[in-house]
């Protein structure tokens, strides 16, 4: 198996070092690893100062592989010997992917964390994958790709035998590393449509992890879902429920929040902005109060100089959840001692949060009752009293611009209001100027002219001159 992935020169990136840096992979030298089922080796066979390429070739044993196989049967028993499992991608790519280049997948890179951000010119290239050109274009178009896919003849020298079921593919686009390498971790499992191992209840904490930015709008969803979890009924009803309250959305998807651009989603628009809200405020310490499943905490945890986060819910269950998506388990005492899941009320003043240097409230105002904001307010800006914080919440004159919204509905069942510009306004003011905070207002998601954006953020500061006298 082979791929390979080109970066070009742009004012935003250089192509050699930046690539080289994101991967953890020197462009001057030839890596292996030991992977399941053979080797994987990188190089790069393409560096100029306009342009780098690396590549990864994974040479699959097919006796080892049968010997791992763990009572997998094939068709008749010399397929286990004889297949295309070494040349034709598939989920054995996708793990040798996920442990190579796992720092990028991850969007880490330590020292150069500015890079991970930085959206790349990209062509990524497989020899030979399953599928089709219309299943590449319906997978792979949605998410910001240009797709070029070209059948493979079965035999050369055979024109009348037509076409083997695979596609020569070369995907292009602007998108960042980490996300380009998560398309390709999902979907090259969905195409292979025969994972070479047990799929258990783990793949759906795979998949949220890895796609969760993009998956639960993507016009395919339901089959991606299925394929990946290996077409069992449970595990893919269990993953879309987890993707829609990932989405903040409700079960029908009659009023689903849109894709704001074709490869940006909406919640993962929200997130990026609160991450970089939060990394100017540069805290040591930072609350996510009503933190549900533990979708920011991952992020918010590799922030630099951050030595404390706390994530808080009302839900016993959505804490066990974060838990298990976050793998407490298998965390290191020191990493432990980072990550407090508390249960707790906004409706309650809760002493353990007291001195977080920021606090951050991410959709979660809008399910309050109006009649108890006052409570929330004076526990959160009065009595916990962090140095900051951040606040988004939904734009309700943007609804118009979702089809399937009815007038005057709102984007959630839970939702108790939905405020417009002018309301958030006046809310954000009234709160600042009642406990001594500034306030910044800023746009979330593409800004329309008329609406304005989808979501509204707020990130409030403590008044120096309070901040002095205290």
């Amino acid at each position: 198996m082979f791929l390979t992935i080109s970066a070009r020169r742009s004012p935003a990136f250089d192509a050699p070092s930046d690539l080289g840096f994101l991967l953890h992979k020197h462009p001057d030298r030839v890596q292996s690893f030991d992977v399941y089922g053979g080797t994987a080796q990188v190089f790069y066979p393409e560096v100029t100062d306009d342009i780098c390429t690396v590549a990864l070739l994974l040479e699959v044993d097919p006796v080892a592989l049968v010997r791992g196989r763990s009572g997998a049967r094939d068709g008749f028993a010399l397929g286990q010997y004889i297949n295309d499992r070494p040349y034709v991608a598939s989920s054995l790519l996708a793990v040798a992917m996920g442990k190579v280049f796992r720092s990028a997948l991850n969007g880490r890179c330590p020292g150069h964390e500015q890079l991970v951000d930085r959206a790349a010119d990209l062509e990524i290239t497989l020899p030979a994958v399953p599928g089709n050109p219309e299943l590449l274009q319906r997978l792979f178009g949605p998410l910001g790709w240009t797709v070029t896919a070209t059948p493979v003849a079965l035999d050369s020298t055979r024109p009348e035998w037509g076409a083997a079921p695979f596609v020569s593919l070369t995907v292009r686009g602007t998108l960042r590393l980490a996300d380009a390498l998560g398309h390709l971790y999902v979907l090259l499992p969905v195409l292979d449509d025969a994972k070479h191992y047990w799929v258990g209840e783990s793949e759906i904490d795979k998949l949220i992890r890895t796609g969760g930015s993009w998956l639960a709008t993507h016009p395919e969803r339901d089959l991606i879902t299925h394929r990946y979890l290996a077409r069992q009924r449970g595990l893919k009803e269990a993953a879309i429920q987890r993707l829609v309250e990932l989405d903040d959305r409700p079960a029908d998807d009659a009023v689903a929040e849109e894709v704001v651009t074709v490869a940006r989603p909406l919640v993962r628009e929200r997130h990026d902005a609160v991450l970089q809200a939060v990394r100017e405020l540069q805290p040591t310490s930072v609350v996510d109060l009503g933190c549900g499943q533990g979708a920011l905490l991952a992020s918010l945890l590799e922030i630099r100089g951050v030595t404390t986060v706390v994530g808080t819910e009302v839900s016993d269950s959505a804490l066990s959840t974060a838990a298990t998506r976050l793998h407490t388990d298998r965390m290191t005492e020191r990493q432990s001692e980072r990550l407090h899941l508390l249960l707790s009320s906004l409706m309650y003043t809760d002493d353990r949060l007291e001195g977080t240097d920021v606090a951050v409230l991410m959709e979660v105002i809008e399910h309050i009752d109006t009649d108890r904001l006052p409570t929330v307010e004076a526990g959160v800006f009065g009595a916990m009293r962090p140095r900051a914080v951040v606040i988004t919440t939904p734009n309700a004159e943007y609804n118009v611009r979702y089809p399937g919204l009815a007038p005057g509905a709102f984007r959630h069942t839970d939702h108790r209001f939905e405020w417009t510009r002018a309301d958030f306004t006046a809310w954000t003011a009234a709160t600042a100027d009642r406990y001594g905070y500034s306030v910044d207002l800023r746009t979330v998601g593409e800004v329309d002219a008329v609406v304005g954006s989808p979501t509204q953020m707020a990130v409030f500061r403590v008044r120096e001159s309070l901040e002095e006298a205290s």
